[in-house]
C-alpha cells in the first residue's frame, strides 16, 4: 500500500518539474517584458534629472489605468448572454467537430487574448514606472547632503564611514613611463560629516574610499604580490633576494674583449667572476626593515575592514570620476596611520570574515596558482591573484569562475535536496530525505543557505541574481508548486532591479543575466541538435552550455574589451571538469575551518589539484597565439558582433549536417588559434625570413629584437604589456635569449618583463647602473628572482658576440662606485657625488633614468644598428663627446619614442639610412614630433613608426637595406604626369618630382591575417645624389628641396635645445630682444610640462626660412612666464 507522503510526491511529478528545460512546458514569457521595462527605465532615469521622471511615471501610471480599464471593459463584454453574441449563418460547430454545438472557449478566445493583452501593457508600464521611481529615489541620495559641495571644492573634511565592501588593492597601470602607484579601494556610506568650520551633519550618502601610502608611493599594494612573485630566489641574510643561475648554456656573459656564443660562461657565477660584474643584491638600509614592518602593518589593517565596520578619516573629498557612478564622492585617504574604528561589525560579518581569513590561511601552503585561486572559486575572494593569472582567466573567458555565481550556488543546494528535478518526488535525493525533512523545512533551510551564502561570498551582482532565482526555486518547491525556471530568472531580475537600481547599470550583472537566459532558452534546442547527430547526450549538453553562454556574452564583451576570444568554449569545457570537485572540495574546507582545521587544511590540498588544473587551462590556452583577436569596442562593435553571430548560427545549423564541412572548419579553427609559422608566414608574409631585427609593436613603449640564430634573439626592452611582447616573441618563433636588455627602469621599458620570461629560456637580464625610480627596479628584481634570472649591470665598452650579433655598449658611463638601488646615484640623497669634471660628458651625466638608458651599437650582416633608449639632448652630447669615432649608420632607433627633444649634431653625425620609432597610437604626449620627422627626413632617412606601420623588420645587408612592416598604411608615389607607383618604394629622401598621393593612415590594425606588408629597399648613396635617391628617371634635379623645389637648406633643422653648451639652454636664443608670437604646450614628462615658444628679433620682422622655435620647460603648476620679462 501507497502511503499518503508517497501519494503526493507522485501526484506533484510531473514532467513540468524536470531540472532540464528542455522538459518543460511552453516557455512562460509573461514575466519577460515587466522586467525588462523595470531594467530600461532604471538605467535610463539614473542619469535623468528627478522632474523628468516624475513626469514620465504619471504618464506610464495614467496609461496603465487606462489599459487596465479597457481589458476590464473586454472581460465584461464576455460574460454578456451567450444568445445576445450568436451571429446569422452556418450552424455553430461542437469542440468535437460534430454541428449544432458551440465551443465558447473557441469563440471567446480572440476577445479575451486581447484583455489579456492589455493587462500585459498595463503590467510593463507600472513596472516601468515603479523601475524609474526607484531609481529616482535611490539617485537623489547622492545629491543629498553636503559632501557633493564639498567634492566641487576639493575640501579636506572629518567623516565617519560605515564599510559596505571588502577592500581590495587596484592593479597598477602604465602611464606614459611611470607605473600607477597600487592603492587600496572600498565603498563606504558615509553616516557623519565634520565641515572644515566644525559643522556637524548626519548623512547616508554612498562614498568611494582611495587609500595611498604617503608620498604616493605602492603603500600595501604591492608587498604580498612581490613576496608571491619572489619565492623561486633564494634570500641572503640581510633578506634581499639574489637571482637564481642562468636558464640557459648560451648565456652571453663574456667581458671583453669579443667571444664566441661557445665560449660564453655557463653559469652567471663563473660570468660574474670573469667580468667582474655581480648579480644585483639590494642591501636594506639601516632602520629599513623597522619602517617596511611598521608600513605593511598599517596596510594590513587597512586590508582587514570588514563590512558594516564604522571607521573615522580625515580624507580629501573630490568629485566621482564619472557622473553616472554609484557614489556621491571620492574620499582620498593617506594611510599614515592605522584606521580609527568607531564602530565594530556585526556578528554575522565577524563570522564571515573569519571564515574567509581561515580559507585563506589553509590554502597558504598550496602551490601559487591553487593558493591564489582557490579562495576566488569558493568565496570570490581574489586578493591573491597574480596579474598574469588574471590576465589567462581574461583570455580565455574564465573569469566567470571568480566571480561566485549560480553555479556555486546549484552545488551547495544540491547537497541538500538533491537534484533539483526530483526534489518534489518521492526518489527525491541529497541529505534532506535522509534527515526525515519535509519539502517545507527542505526549503527554509535552503533558503537560510542562501542567504549564508550572500553574507560569505559578499552580495556582487551575479551572487544576488543566483540567489533570487534560488530562492525563488526553493519557495516553488517548499510550495508544491510547478517549477519554471525562465519566470523565476524574469523575477529576480524584476525584484533585484527594483531593490537596487543600480544593478541596471553593471555590467557584472547583465553578464550574468545573459548567461543564464541562454543556458535556459538556447542551451536546450543547441544540445537537441547535437544529439540528433550522434553526439553523447552528457557531451552534447556541456557544449551546447558553454556555446550558447559564449555567444550570447561575447557581444558584451567585445564593449568592454574590444576582443573577441577563439579559445573560450574550449577552455571552459576543460575547466568544467574540475570546477565541481573544487566547488565541493573547497565549500567543505570552508565549513571545516572553524570546527576542525586540520581536516580543513587536508580538505583545502585535496582541492588544491583541480584548481592548478583549472589555472592551467587558462595558462595555456591564454598562451596560444591566436586566442584572441582585436575587435571594434564600444556599443557599436558590440552591436556588429551580434549580428555577425545571428548571421553566423543558422550557417552552422547547416554546417553540422555535412560531416566534412565539420572537418575543415575545425582544422581551419585550430590553424587560426595555433598559427603554426609555417602556415603563418604562408598567408601573412609575417616573420619574413632572413630578418636581422624587428621593433615589435608593443604600444606607448620600447621592444627591439635581434635575431641570434635558430629560435634564439637578443632582446632590448620589453615594452608596458607582458601580452604585447609575448605575441611578437612568439610570432618570431623565440624561445631562447641568451640576453635581455633593460636600458632604464621605466615602466614602459620594463613592465613586460613577465611576458619576455614566461615559457622561454633565459641567460640573464642586463641593466643600466641607475637604480631609478625605485619602484620599477623593485619589480624587475622581483620577477627575475622568480624566474631565477640572474641581473647583470651594464659596462661602458662592454662587448659581446651572439652567433652573428656583435654589439658594444657606447653610455651610460661608470661612475666610481655604484650604491645600492633605490638610491640615487646622483644628486640629493646620493651617497657621493662624483667629480666628472674631466669626463667628456661634463658633470652630473644622468638628468634622470632617461639619460641613464643603455645604449648599444650592433652589428649583424654588415649592418650597424644604434639603439638609443630613451637618452634625451644632453646624455646624446655626451655620448657624442665620449665617442668622436661614432659615424654613420644603418638603422637608427630613434631616442625617446621620436620626442621633439634631439641633438641634431648627433642625428647628423649618424645620418641613418632607416629611422625606426617605437610609440602607441594616438598616445598623449604628441610623439612622434613632426620636426624630428622632418629632421630625419632631410638627413635622407626613411622614417617608420610602429603607431602607423605596426612591427617592423630589418632585413638584408649593407648593399641591400629593406623592411617589412605589419600595419594598413598605404603609400603610394607617383610622378607628377606620370603613372603611379606602388609595393616596393625605395627609402630615403623623396625625389622633387614625386609626391605622396592617397596616403592614408589608419592608427589601428588587425591581426597578421589582415595584414597587408610593404617592402621597402634602401639603396647606398650614389655619387652625386642624395642618400636615399629614388633611381631610374626620377634623377633629375638631385640638389633641389624634395618639397618646394627649393635650394636645399644648409645646416641642421631647428630641434629645439641648442647644441652649445651653455648652462641655460635658452640663452643664446634670448640674448637679443624677441617677442614671443606662439605659446604652446608640446608634453607633459614627469611633472614637467614642456611649452614651445615661436619668437621673433624685435624689430626686424619675421625670420625668413623654417620659424625659429626654442623649447621651455616649467616645474609642475607654474605657467609660462610673461612675453615681457623673457624679452627683458
Amino acid at each position: 500500500m501507497t502511503s499518503p507522503r508517497a501519494t503526493v510526491h507522485c501526484a506533484a511529478a510531473s514532467p513540468h518539474g524536470a531540472s532540464d528545460p528542455h522538459q518543460e512546458g511552453p516557455a512562460d514569457l509573461r514575466l519577460v517584458a515587466p522586467a525588462l521595462a523595470a531594467w530600461a527605465a532604471a538605467a535610463i532615469s539614473l542619469g535623468t534629472p528627478g522632474g523628468g521622471v516624475a513626469m514620465a511615471c504619471g504618464v506610464a501610471g495614467v496609461l496603465a489605468i487606462v489599459a487596465l480599464r479597457v481589458a476590464v471593459v473586454r472581460r465584461r463584454d464576455e460574460r454578456e448572454p451567450e444568445g445576445m453574441e450568436e451571429q446569422s449563418g452556418d450552424a455553430p460547430r461542437a469542440e468535437s467537430g460534430r454541428p449544432g454545438t458551440e465551443s465558447p472557449r473557441r469563440r471567446r478566445a480572440p476577445r479575451l487574448r486581447s484583455a489579456g493583452s492589455f493587462v500585459a501593457l498595463a503590467a510593463v508600464l507600472l513596472c516601468a514606472a515603479a523601475g524609474a521611481a526607484s531609481a529616482a529615489l535611490h539617485a537623489s541620495d547622492l545629491r543629498r547632503g553636503p559632501l557633493p559641495a564639498f567634492a566641487e571644492q576639493y575640501a579636506r573634511v572629518t567623516v565617519d564611514l560605515e564599510v559596505t565592501g571588502d577592500p581590495r588593492l587596484t592593479r597598477p597601470k602604465v602611464r606614459g613611463s611611470q607605473r600607477t602607484p597600487q592603492v587600496l579601494v572600498f565603498t563606504a556610506d558615509a553616516v557623519r560629516v565634520t565641515a572644515p568650520n566644525g559643522e556637524i551633519t548626519a548623512v547616508r550618502t554612498p562614498t568611494l574610499v582611495v587609500v595611498q601610502q604617503p608620498g604616493g608611493g605602492r603603500g600595501g599594494a604591492g608587498g604580498e604580490h612581490d613576496r608571491a612573485e619572489g619565492r623561486g630566489g633564494r634570500q641572503n641574510p640581510g633578506g634581499a633576494a639574489i637571482a637564481g643561475d642562468a636558464a640557459t648554456a648560451g648565456s652571453v656573459l663574456a667581458p671583453q674583449p669579443l667571444v664566441t656564443a661557445a665560449q660564453a660562461p655557463v653559469a652567471a657565477s663563473q660570468a660574474s667572476v670573469t667580468s667582474g660584474q655581480r648579480p644585483v643584491v639590494a642591501p636594506r638600509q639601516p632602520g629599513e626593515e623597522d619602517r617596511v614592518g611598521v608600513r605593511e602593518g598599517i596596510a594590513s589593517e587597512w586590508r582587514g575592514l570588514l563590512p558594516s565596520t564604522r571607521i573615522r578619516v580625515v580624507a580629501r573629498v573630490a568629485p566621482p570620476l564619472l557622473s553616472g557612478d554609484q557614489v556621491a564622492a571620492v574620499l582620498r585617504v593617506t594611510a599614515d596611520a592605522a584606521p580609527v574604528k568607531v564602530g565594530a561589525p556585526d556578528a554575522l560579518q565577524r563570522l564571515a570574515g573569519s571564515l574567509r581569513a581561515g580559507l585563506r590561511e589553509v590554502t597558504g601552503g598550496l602551490g601559487p596558482d591553487a593558493r591564489a585561486l582557490l579562495p576566488g572559486l569558493v568565496v570570490g575572494d581574489t586578493s591573491r591573484v597574480p596579474p598574469d593569472l588574471d590576465d589567462a582567466f581574461r583570455a580565455t573567458d574564465l573569469t566567470h569562475l571568480l566571480a561566485v555565481s549560480g553555479s556555486n550556488l546549484t552545488i551547495v543546494l544540491a547537497l541538500l535536496i538533491g537534484p533539483p528535478h526530483l526534489a518534489t518526488r518521492a526518489e527525491r535525493r541529497g541529505l534532506a530525505p535522509r534527515l526525515g525533512l519535509s519539502l517545507r523545512s527542505t526549503a527554509v533551510i535552503g533558503g537560510m543557505l542562501a542567504l549564508a551564502f550572500v553574507v560569505v561570498c559578499r552580495p556582487d551582482p551575479s551572487v544576488l541574481r543566483a540567489a533570487a532565482c534560488g530562492l525563488i526555486t526553493l519557495l516553488a518547491i517548499g510550495t508544491g508548486r510547478r517549477r519554471s525556471l525562465l519566470p523565476a530568472l524574469a523575477a529576480a531580475v524584476l525584484l533585484l532591479v527594483l531593490y537596487d537600481p543600480w544593478l541596471a547599470r553593471n555590467y557584472g550583472f547583465l553578464l550574468s543575466v545573459l548567461a543564464t537566459g541562454a543556458l535556459l532558452l538556447l542551451a536546450p534546442r543547441w544540445s537537441a541538435a547535437l544529439q540528433r547527430r550522434r553526439v553523447p547526450p552528457r557531451l552534447a549538453e556541456v557544449i551546447a552550455a558553454a556555446a550558447a553562454a559564449q555567444a550570447v556574452c561575447a557581444p558584451v564583451v567585445a564593449v568592454l574589451a574590444a576582443r573577441v576570444g577563439l579559445v573560450a568554449v574550449p577552455c571552459n569545457l576543460l575547466a568544467e571538469l574540475a570546477v565541481a570537485p573544487a566547488t565541493v572540495l573547497g565549500f567543505a574546507a570552508l565549513a571545516m575551518v572553524p570546527i576542525v582545521p586540520p581536516v580543513a587544511q587536508a580538505l583545502a590540498w585535496c582541492a588544491g589539484w583541480p584548481a592548478e588544473w583549472i589555472a592551467g587551462v587558462a595558462r595555456t590556452g591564454a598562451a596560444l597565439p591566436g586566442a584572441e583577436f582585436a575587435w571594434p569596442g564600444g556599443w557599436a562593435g558590440g552591436l556588429a558582433l551580434a549580428a555577425a553571430l545571428v548571421v553566423l548560427v543558422p550557417v552552422g545549423r547547416r554546417v553540422l549536417r555535412r560531416p566534412w564541412l565539420c572537418v575543415l572548419c575545425a582544422l581551419a579553427l585550430i590553424l587560426a588559434v595555433c598559427r603554426p609559422a609555417p602556415f603563418t608566414r604562408i598567408i601573412t608574409g609575417w616573420p619574413p625570413p632572413g630578418w636581422r631585427a624587428v621593433v615589435c609593436d608593443v604600444g606607448q613603449g620600447d621592444g627591439l629584437v635581434l635575431a641570434a640564430g635558430d629560435g634564439t634573439a637578443l632582446v632590448v626592452d620589453t615594452g608596458p604589456e607582458p601580452q604585447a611582447i609575448d605575441r611578437c616573441l612568439t610570432d618570431l618563433g623565440v624561445r631562447r635569449i641568451p640576453l635581455l636588455v633593460l636600458t632604464h627602469f621605466h615602466a614602459d621599458h620594463v613592465d613586460g618583463l613577465p611576458g619576455a620570461l614566461r615559457g622561454r629560456s633565459v641567460g640573464a637580464i642586463e641593466t643600466t647602473t641607475l637604480q631609478e625610480p625605485p619602484g620599477q627596479a623593485q619589480f624587475v628584481r622581483s620577477t627575475a628572482a622568480a624566474a631565477r634570472v640572474p641581473i647583470v649591470r651594464a659596462t661602458p665598452g662592454e662587448r659581446r658576440r651572439l652567433g652573428p650579433l656583435t654589439w658594444e655598449v657606447l653610455w651610460p658611463p661608470a661612475p666610481p662606485a655604484l650604491p645600492g638601488p633605490g638610491v640615487p646615484t646622483y644628486g640629493p640623497g646620493s651617497p657621493h657625488t662624483p667629480d666628472t669634471s674631466d669626463s667628456p660628458a661634463g658633470p652630473n651625466p644622468f638628468d634622470g633614468p632617461n639619460d641613464a638608458s643603455v645604449t648599444l651599437l650592433v652589428r649583424t650582416g654588415g649592418l650597424t644598428l644604434l639603439l638609443l633608449g630613451d637618452l634625451e639632448p644632453p646624455a646624446q652630447q655626451g655620448l657624442l663627446a665620449a665617442h668622436p669615432e661614432l659615424g654613420g649608420v644603418d638603422v637608427l632607433k630613434v631616442a625617446h619614442h621620436g620626442s621633439a627633444y634631439q641633438d641634431p649634431p648627433l642625428m647628423q653625425r649618424l645620418a641613418p639610412r632607416l629611422a625606426l620609432i617605437s610609440c602607441g597610437a594616438d598616445n598623449p604626449y604628441g610623439h612622434p614630433a613632426p620636426r624630428t620627422i622632418a629632421a630625419l627626413r632631410a638627413q635622407g632617412a626613411r622614417v617608420l613608426r610602429t603607431d602607423t606601420d605596426g612591427a617592423i623588420a630589418i632585413l638584408g645587408t649593407t648593399a641591400g637595406l629593406s623592411a617589412t612592416v605589419t600595419g594598413h598604411r598605404v603609400v603610394k608615389a607617383r610622378l607628377a604626369n606620370g603613372p603611379g607607383i606602388r609595393g616596393r618604394t625605395h627609402l630615403g629622401a623623396p625625389h622633387p618630382d614625386a609626391r605622396l598621393a592617397g596616403c592614408r593612415r589608419s592608427r589601428k590594425r588587425s591581426g597578421p591575417a589582415a595584414t597587408r606588408h610593404l617592402r621597402r629597399d634602401l639603396r647606398r648613396t650614389t655619387r652625386g645624389y642624395p642618400r636615399g635617391h629614388l633611381s631610374g628617371p626620377l634623377r633629375s634635379r638631385p640638389n633641389r628641396h624634395p618639397r618646394r623645389g627649393l635650394p636645399r637648406p644648409r645646416g641642421p633643422p631647428c630641434l629645439g635645445p641648442p647644441v652649445a653648451p651653455p648652462p641655460a639652454p635658452m640663452a643664446s636664443a634670448l640674448r637679443r630682444p624677441r617677442v614671443i608670437t606662439a605659446i604652446e604646450q608640446m608634453e607633459e614628462n614627469q611633472g614637467t610640462s614642456i611649452y614651445r615658444l615661436q619668437i621673433m628679433r624685435m624689430g626686424e620682422g619675421v625670420e625668413r626660412g623654417p620659424r625659429c622655435c626654442v623649447a621651455l620647460a616649467w616645474p609642475e603648476g607654474d605657467g609660462p612666464v610673461p612675453a615681457a620679462r623673457l624679452a627683458a
